[in-house]
Order: C-alpha cells, then structure tokens, then sequence
C-alpha cells in the first residue's frame, strides 16, 4: 500500500513538474509575442509617416529619385511581410532603417530642406518612433533571451519538442546601419 502511495505521488509530482515547464513555455512565447506588438505598432506608425516624409523630400531633392523609390520599397516590403513571421519582419525592417538613414542624410546636402517646417515635424515623429522603437526592441530582446535560455537549457531542453518549443530571432541592427551613411553627389 505504501509503494502504491510513493508511486502515486512520483506519478503526482512528475505531473505538476510537466505542467509547470510546459506552462513556462507557453507564458514565454506569449510574452515575446506581447513585446513584439509594441514593436508592431510602432513601426505601422512608422509606415504611415514615410509617404509624407517622400512627398516632403521630393520637392527639394527632386534629382534624389534613386533614394525616395528605394525607402517606398523598403517599407512596401516590411509591409508585405505576413503577420506573425517575426524573423522576415525583423530583416525587413532592418532594411528600411537603412534606408531612413539615407533620406536623413540627403538632409544635410539641402539647406532649405533642413529648415523646412513640415520636414521638421516629419523627422521629429519618425525620430520619437525610433526612440518607441529602440525601447521596445530592448524589451522585445530580453524577453526573446529569456524564451531561448529556457528552451535551450534544462530541463526545458529535454521537453522542447514535445511542448513546441518555438525559437526567436532577436532584433539587432543590421550590419549596413553600424556603418556612417555616405552620400554622393557624382
């Protein structure tokens, strides 16, 4: 009766080990996917201001064609990316940074466009959006460290397939956006 007993409370104790890891799991996963809607929303907003940014810039860089079309692209594909592919969204955006950066810089070749009111406004909001931005993929990566520790570390190792374990990239900047944005005018 008392072996019975034992094995019964292993069998018990087995049972609430499992359900602690595979709810661990599910708490990881769903607080990453919290973290990158902040990030989601951020960059919708993002993608709102870029036309009125390319409408403001066409008008002093008109010469710029090459420079507007490829941040249209670039953000026309981020926007492209399906929801929930975080990683492609993730490379996408890291594009269309770079491709920001370039648009900012053609701001220091135009004097006049530097000084006008709506191109102002314009970079003041994408430069608070980047700032939401960076917060949020600072959030976004600890959380992402804290799903991949535990799914690769044990014991959540041993029951990671079992439980879908499901892997995050994090969100780090693209190579291109650690280098100095070179304009030229030849």
């Amino acid at each position: 009766m008392i072996t019975v007993l034992i094995l019964i409370g292993i069998i018990v104790l087995l049972a609430f080990l499992l359900v602690g890891i595979f709810n661990r799991f599910v708490k990881n996963k769903n607080v990453v996917k919290d973290a990158w809607s902040n990030i989601d929303v951020a960059l919708k907003r993002r993608y709102d201001l870029i036309p009125n940014l390319v409408e403001t810039v066409k008008g002093y860089a008109a010469h710029e064609k090459t420079t507007l079309e490829n941040v249209i692209q670039a953000r026309n594909a981020a926007m492209a990316v399906p929801s929930g592919e975080i990683n492609a969204q993730i490379k996408a955006e890291n594009q269309l940074q770079q491709t920001l950066r370039s648009i900012f810089a053609l701001s220091e070749a135009y004097p006049d466009l530097k000084a006008n009111a709506s191109f102002l406004d314009l970079q003041q909001k994408l430069n608070e959006i980047e700032e939401n931005l960076e917060r949020s993929r600072r959030y976004y990566n600890g959380t992402v460290r804290e799903n991949n520790t535990y799914g690769e570390s044990f014991p959540g190792v041993m029951f990671a397939g079992m439980f879908s374990y499901q892997h995050f990239d994090f969100f780090e900047a693209a190579e291109a956006e650690r280098e100095n944005v070179k304009v030229s005018f030849e």
